[in-house]
């Protein structure tokens, strides 16, 4: 493929030429693609052939194993209770902060150790970086 494109370049007289042979983008098949200048729309997602009932009881994509299968989706019963908190908004430092540490859960209380102690490290190297 190199040789037909110093080829082509040998037949080329003008340098206006030259730089619009050797701006042209080819592909592998030594051919350019065919379409109109909107033609991003066939490069985009094709739709699922998955039926919605095969979409509603298994977690498409979830197995990562080359043999096997997808998982199925069990009944919210069957899944921890922790699962369901894991989305739940947790306090910022300016907020647990504001509060009274005496009266802080647990959770919070641990929360809020991490996170001062983050800002205590970024504080002090911050500083080091300084001097």
């Amino acid at each position: 493929m190199a040789m037909n494109h110093v080829r082509s370049m040998r037949c080329i007289l003008s340098t206006k030429e030259a730089a619009a042979v050797a701006y042209q983008r080819t592909y592998a098949t030594g051919k350019a693609k065919k379409g109109s200048k909107g033609g991003a729309a066939a490069d985009g997602p094709k739709a699922s052939s998955l039926s919605k009932e095969v979409k509603a009881s298994t977690v498409v994509g979830g197995n990562i194993l080359k043999e096997g299968t997808d998982p199925k989706i069990l009944p919210d019963s069957e899944y921890p209770d922790w699962l369901w908190h894991l989305l739940d908004k947790r306090p910022a430092l300016s907020e647990l902060r504001r509060k009274d540490i005496d009266t802080l859960p647990y959770e919070d209380l641990k929360r809020y150790v991490k996170l001062d102690n983050r800002a205590r490290i970024k504080e002090n190297n911050s500083l080091k970086a300084k001097n």
